[in-house]
């Protein structure tokens, strides 16, 4: 199979989302929306022993119409949300929900120490924008693993079907997605359908696609010219992979609600105020 070339290679410029700073190469003057994929947002921070949790992280909030989707790559993350789901993940987890017609939810540190994530907002094709929210969290130790035939590269296979690996999460369409570990000279091929958009990010060390090398903190949007990608490590890195059929659909990312059209913004906005996304106090 064709290896895919490189679209665009985009840098994740720096953003203030209250008291964090996320770096944000998704949306973008280079890419506004990679159809499935909405929104990404890398962050990296220290959180101090002394400070108390609880009230550090993100705070209730809403979501409608979309998966926001958390790939922990150090640290741990604590969810709760206002349909009385918990959880915590680790290093190698992830937290995946599907919002549907509306949940509320925090995330906060659950230790201190040095935290690095990724969180990416996945859309929901119309048809079950509006369906009940279902909240999955996925730790590394049930992760599937699989490895390159030079055993240089782990990839932990979140979603879809990746080199023989079954990822464990539901998606509401078809989505491949790997949070990858690579030491330097290791390659792999990836395969993944022809009619997919996909995109690896690099979080740390130096990667290489074709004739290109990519360092980190830059978005890497492959081109349509193959059935996957042979990727190369340069330097010991941490990458994440996706790739996703297009929904197809005009789609409206206002705020923390992801719909089809105008007025479903303002209803959006209107629900969560009457309380009908539920009601999160934190434990």
């Amino acid at each position: 199979m064709k290896s895919r070339e490189i679209s665009k290679v985009v840098f994740a410029s720096e953003h203030a989302m209250g008291e964090i700073m996320v770096r944000q190469p998704l949306p973008s003057q280079k890419v506004d929306y990679l159809d499935p994929f909405v929104l990404l947002h890398h962050a990296e921070n220290d959180v101090p022993e002394d400070l108390n949790l609880r009230h550090s992280g993100v705070g209730p909030h809403p979501h409608r119409g979309f998966a926001p989707v958390t790939f922990v790559f150090e640290g741990g993350i604590y969810h709760q949300d206002s349909r009385g789901n918990t959880g915590t993940v680790f290093t190698g987890g992830v937290q995946w929900m599907h919002a549907g017609m509306g949940i509320i939810h925090s995330e906060r540190p659950s230790v201190s120490g040095h935290q690095e994530f990724i969180q990416m907002w996945i859309n929901s094709p119309a048809k079950h924008k509006m369906d009940q929210p279902t909240y999955y969290p996925l730790t590394a130790e049930n992760t599937p693993q699989v490895w390159s035939d030079d055993k240089k590269i782990r990839l932990s296979v979140v979603s879809g079907n990746i080199l023989g690996a079954k990822g464990p999460i539901p998606t509401l369409s078809p989505i491949n997605s790997a949070m990858i570990w690579g030491e330097k000279t290791g390659k792999v091929f990836i395969p993944f359908k022809a009619s997919h958009n996909a995109f690896i990010y690099v979080l740390t060390g130096k990667v290489k696609i074709g004739d290109q090398e990519v360092s980190a903190q830059n978005m890497i949007v492959l081109d349509h010219d193959g059935e996957g990608v042979q990727l190369e490590i340069l330097e010991d890195t941490k990458v994440l992979f996706m790739s996703g059929e297009p929904i197809g659909e005009a789609i409206i990312a206002q705020g923390p609600f992801v719909v089809n059209h105008e007025i479903q913004i303002t209803e959006a906005y209107r629900d969560y105020r009457m309380g009908k996304m539920g009601i999160l106090i934190e434990e």
